[in-house]
């Protein structure tokens, strides 16, 4: 799966439960929490069921780590910021997502990059994913060239204007051979 499609499918999820309320400990779209909106995103990058493996703000340090994440950002991965109380997270594509913040779920926020939080984790892309490109620093791509065609053979040459034959070859007049003029007087044989 593309880095973007990646993106997308988070964004997607974020999405379908956007507006679901605030609820402590909540974990079903009639109602959720901070972590519990946490828990389905990573829950949802990883492979794993999206409801029902939850985890709270006391113990995602080990559910992240479980999952696949490192410590630290990186730019274009999921990551997850929290500390004692709270928690939110940054889509790969840089959607922050919260809960509790104002209200329910929704893209928006401070995400994980919030100064009240101490801790960060990321999900790296696997290998074969390659990074999306930073609009505003990648160069535009060139247009590919057209193939280039061979060049054409050298014209044929014509016997009216072709050079002159090197000293002491034979001459051919209309199919006749012709010998070499004698060399002049005094050049050596």
């Amino acid at each position: 799966m593309s880095r973007c499609m990646f993106a997308l499918t988070l964004l997607t999820l974020v999405n379908q439960v956007s507006g679901t309320p605030y609820v402590s400990g909540g974990d079903t779209p009639a109602g959720t929490d901070c972590s519990g909106l946490v828990s389905w995103v990573t829950n949802a990058a990883t492979g794993r069921p999206v409801y029902g493996d939850r985890f709270h703000t006391g113990n995602i340090e080990s559910a992240l780590l479980a999952r696949g994440f490192q410590y630290g950002t990186q730019p274009g991965a999921l990551v997850v910021g929290w500390n004692s109380g709270h928690t939110a997270a940054t889509l790969p594509d840089g959607s922050p997502v919260s809960s509790g913040e104002g209200g329910g779920v929704k893209v928006g926020g401070g995400g994980a990059y919030q100064d009240r939080f101490t801790n960060h984790m990321f999900l790296p892309m696997p290998a074969n994913v390659p990074p999306a490109p930073d609009p505003a620093m990648a160069p535009p791509m060139p247009a590919p060239m057209p193939p280039m065609a061979p060049p054409p053979p050298p014209p044929a040459a014509d016997p009216l204007f072709a050079p002159p034959p090197p000293p002491g070859a034979p001459v051919v007049l209309m199919g006749q051979e012709v010998p070499p003029p004698p060399p002049p007087p005094g050049a050596p044989l």
